[in-house]
């Protein structure tokens, strides 16, 4: 009885046991079922190495649901359709706790030019100032049309020598010019920018012509929507003559017509990305362009190419219809002749952008000075004692700057900051807004295709984690907080333009900045240095530079190709 008993029991327990197992089993393959077959534990663990996470086994297994899950939601994200010019639920904003955005002025007071003459050559035209320009058709003395055939011509001579221009608009410039002499000469003049012609990257949309943002995939593209900076600048009566390039995808001098040319040295690229709107500017073929900086595109190219850039504090410039690589650090600004252009362009693009919810409608003044006494003005020194290529320029620069009345206080930017490591902010906004190129595998069209170009970037941000991309943020946000404690002792500072981590610094902050030309290398080659400025003072910085450009004159040397 006691056996029967006792075998009985064993066989209930057998039973529960193979129950138990069957249960578990059509568990985990309903589990399955609904999420797809899980994960490799082996492949997680492969993944969590790459990005340096130490997880245990049991950790791991327990991830693979979670995982798979997560794998059906991308592919249903992936589903839908984003264009470039959706902008994320979440923004970016440069102001830190406590920072008061300055007052100006209801109007700038701009310098006057009532004596200035038309100069006697069609080149020597080519090259003035906008105020220059503004003197002459507000006189009379030439009309927009006129000159804008003049810049035309020109456009056409040099586009193939310096492969800068991707589209001449001749008829919308035409017709603009045309209407800009109609009303200027029924006594409806709109001010320093009516009738100038212009040209802008191609990256900001224009109806009627491509819109290619330099890049073979897109080569064709026509966008209906007016880039906001356009928009702006024909309110304020401008022409615009081109559409200028752009490395492909706002990344270097490479597009794919070519390379863009540095009018001061044809063997060498104009740098990038506003690349044809520092070289278009340098050569005398528009008064004046408009770039985009997100990590160095305005700097850059407008010290290779001589003239004077104005990357603007984030937020100040819309950028609704204009390409979106980074929506955290995309800014955009002129490239100009000098300062004062800077400021006049400025002064016409700034303000609410109703498509672009990181515009403020901060105000703007300029007046001349004619002296710096009384401004505080530091200066990176260890970063100028570093730049040994362009010493010997800085110093006659820093020098220049002691003559104005400046004192010159020795001062450095944060360096507690991981700033290089927090270029991946850049890298995943930028791969997800090109996220359809490489999942389409379009990205093999582009021309450059090197470890560090766009295809491969786009691919391997793929990889960085969210958890670390709002890591990333949260530093920001302190290299902020303790920058902006820095340059309010400051009305400016001054430093070289590449050395050290201020350029990438600068930009994950979203402070404004001024390149100036200082003069030029041992083989004739135009360097430059950069004044920065606190949260929406440009008028600082164009003010400053104004009075040093005045005094050094290097933004009326010209291109010996191009001037004749």
């Amino acid at each position: 009885m006691r056996v029967c008993r006792f075998l009985q029991s064993k066989r209930t327990a057998w039973l529960i046991i193979c129950l138990t197992f069957i249960l578990g089993l059509s568990i985990r393959s309903q589990a399955q079922t609904e999420s797809g077959s899980l994960p490799d534990t082996a492949a997680i663990r492969k993944s969590l190495d790459l990005i340096g996470l130490p997880f245990t086994s049991s950790e791991i297994i327990q991830m693979q649901r979670g995982i798979a899950d997560q794998k059906r939601s991308y592919q249903q994200l992936r589903n839908t359709s984003i264009p470039n010019q959706w902008i994320p639920a979440i923004g970016f904003n440069p102001i830190p706790p406590g920072y008061k955005i300055p007052e100006f002025p209801l109007t700038p007071d701009w310098p006057k030019f009532e004596n200035f003459k038309r100069p006697t050559s069609d080149s020597d035209l080519a090259f003035l100032t906008i105020p220059e320009l503004a003197q002459l058709i507000s006189t009379r003395q030439i009309t927009s049309t006129e000159l804008t055939k003049i810049y035309l011509r020109r456009i056409k001579q040099y586009k193939d020598t310096l492969m800068c221009v991707v589209t001449i608009t001749e008829d919308l410039a035409l017709k603009q010019a045309a209407k800009a002499d109609q009303e200027i000469s029924s006594g409806k003049y709109r001010g320093m920018l009516h009738g100038i012609p212009y040209g802008v990257k191609d990256l900001m949309s224009v109806p009627g012509y491509p819109t290619t943002w330099g890049a073979m995939p897109y080569k064709d593209q026509q966008l209906e929507e007016t880039a906001n900076v356009v928009n702006k600048l024909t309110e304020a009566g401008a022409v615009l003559v081109a559409k200028l390039t752009s490395g492909a995808l706002a990344m270097g001098d490479v597009w794919f017509g070519g390379t863009t040319r540095n009018p001061w040295n044809l063997k060498r690229g104009s740098s990038g990305s506003s690349a044809g709107p520092a070289s278009a500017t340098a050569a005398g073929l528009v008064a004046f362009a408009v770039g985009t900086e997100t990590l160095g595109s305005i700097v850059s190219p407008s010290t290779r190419c001589g003239v004077t850039g104005l990357r603007t504090t984030f937020g100040r410039v819309g950028r609704s219809g204009t390409m979106a690589l980074s929506w955290s650090m995309d800014k955009v600004g002129p490239i100009c002749r000098n300062s004062l252009d800077c400021a006049i362009v400025l002064n016409a693009i700034r303000g609410l952008d109703p498509f672009d919810p990181a515009t403020t409608n901060t105000g703007f003044g300029f007046k001349p000075v004619q002296s710096l006494i009384g401004l505080k003005i530091g200066y990176l020194k260890t970063l100028f004692d570093q730049n040994q290529q362009s010493r010997k320029s800085d110093s006659a620069a820093l020098e220049v700057f002691r003559q104005m009345g400046a004192e010159l206080i020795p001062v450095a930017l944060p360096d507690q900051f991981p700033v290089q490591a927090m270029r991946i902010i850049l890298s995943a906004e930028a791969a997800a807004a090109f996220d359809e190129l490489t999942l389409s595998n379009r990205d093999s069209l582009l021309n450059a295709q090197s470890d560090y170009d766009w295809p491969n970037t786009f691919r391997t941000a793929r990889l960085i984690p969210a958890v670390e991309y709002i890591q990333a943020n949260r530093i920001r946000e302190q290299l902020i907080i303790e920058t902006n404690k820095i340059m309010q002792g400051f009305d400016f500072i001054i430093t070289p333009s590449f050395v050290g981590n201020q350029l990438t610094l600068t930009n994950l902050t979203g402070h404004p900045c001024l390149v100036l030309p200082d003069g030029f290398d041992k083989d004739g080659n135009p360097i430059s240095i950069c004044l920065i400025a606190n949260l929406y003072r440009e008028d600082i910085l164009c003010e400053a530079g104004y009075f040093y450009q005045e005094k050094t004159v290097f933004f009326r040397k010209k291109p010996s190709l191009f001037s004749r």
